[in-house]
């Protein structure tokens, strides 16, 4: 055989990977632990208070590995059933011990021990990966004025060198193949360095259509320290999803109380509550920005808008109004209600809302901090419209 052949070897080498097969399969459990708990993370205060570097802790439950163990005595063990079982019986899920449960489950102290967990610590970056995998901009279209800039990796050639990983495995096959033919071989005989062929690809950036999100927040005095925590929560994590999926998209903030004024990133986050609520002011600045600013054949636009719902009675046609108006206008358009744990009937203005029947609108109401992730997800899901790579964002 040539010294610089290469054999295909059936030898089973998982024993000598077993440390990095057991820390990927750490890493799988740590991230279905985040996947099983992103409702709760999301509304984390630590996280939306923190500077962006902050670091989570996730709890975990250790799981022990399978192993035979020699009992002398003969025992019954946790596994050993009574028999009498039939093929097809269905079995119940296993519970934990009376009086040993999940950790915040249960109304007290309980006589049996509990599983064991442990703190795995991920950074805000690792979690807003699982957070976005699912969002998108919802309706984008081409317009004609593009300036949204995103990169994409494009495979562009194919070399004789290059990483190992890189290695493509059918034109490596073709070569070594083309190679035994013309040695006169029928058939394979061997892979050798010189049949190795490897991927390249470019980082290229692509400009696609434009696009303007419009973030509306109620800063009246009838916004609690609830409401006002739920509706930063979404705008922080809306905010972070934006400039992480797209590069350029451009992103206004509007306050208001009886009036409505466009205002910075840090004043919309910091704002105290005062005043009292007309939700129309908010729809009127969002329409007058977009004539003078956002054309609609030129950007796709997207008004969100979040309140605790109490709004003048007398404003609520004016509001209904101004939203088809704003609806008409836009790729999508999403009012959010935020009511405390006293209150479980939706505003009159929801009400108003909910009769307003497109698909581009959506109107979720959010009564605890664990409903933040789904009006995510209801917000932003991806459309069909969009096509693969060539030309949209997202």
């Amino acid at each position: 055989m040539h010294p610089r052949s290469f054999l295909v070897s059936r030898d089973d080498w998982s024993l000598h990977r077993q440390g990095e097969m057991d820390q990927k399969r750490h890493q799988e459990k740590v991230r279905e632990a985040i996947r099983e708990n992103l409702a709760d993370l999301v509304s984390e205060e630590s996280i939306i208070m923190s500077d962006g570097r902050k670091v989570v802790k996730v709890p975990i439950r250790s799981l022990e590995e399978y192993k035979f163990r020699f009992d002398p005595h003969q025992g019954e063990h946790a596994g050993s059933g009574q028999g009498g079982t039939e093929v097809g019986k269905v079995l119940g899920p296993a519970r934990p011990a009376k009086g040993a449960q999940a950790p915040g489950q249960g109304p007290g102290a309980g006589d049996q021990p509990g599983f064991d967990y442990y703190e795995a610590e991920v950074t805000v970056d690792e979690l807003a990966e699982l957070i976005f995998q699912d969002l998108g901009l919802p309706n984008l279209k081409q317009k004609r004025r593009a300036d949204i800039e995103s990169t994409y990796p494009e495979f562009t050639d194919v070399r004789k060198q290059g990483l190992q990983a890189n290695v493509d495995k059918r034109r490596t096959l073709l070569e070594a193949l083309r190679r035994a033919a013309r040695e006169g071989h029928r058939g394979l005989q061997g892979i050798r360095r010189e049949d190795l062929r490897f991927k390249t690809w470019e980082e290229r950036v692509r400009t696609t259509t434009s696009a303007v999100v419009m973030a509306m927040m109620d800063t009246s005095g009838s916004m609690g320290t609830f409401e006002k925590y739920i509706a930063r929560s979404f705008y922080f994590w809306m905010v972070r999803f934006l400039r992480t999926r797209y590069h350029q998209v451009q992103i206004v903030f509007i306050a208001h109380d009886t009036r409505a004024r466009e205002v910075s990133e840090e004043e919309f986050f910091s704002k105290g509550e005062s005043g009292g609520t007309k939700c129309s002011s908010a729809y009127e600045k969002a329409l007058e920005i977009v004539e003078e600013r956002f054309p609609p054949e030129d950007y796709n636009i997207y008004p969100f808008h979040f309140s605790d719902g109490d709004n003048f009675p007398s404003d609520n046609v004016r509001c209904v109004k101004l939203m088809s108006e704003l609806i008409e206008r836009s790729s999508a358009v999403g009012y959010g209600e935020i009511t405390s744990g006293r209150y479980y009937r939706e505003s009159t203005l929801m009400s108003a809302f909910e009769r307003l029947e497109d698909p581009r609108f959506t109107c979720v109401q959010i009564r605890s901090k664990d409903e933040v992730y789904p009006a995510l997800k209801r917000f932003f899901r991806r459309s069909e419209e969009v096509p693969h790579p060539g030309g949209l964002a997202g």
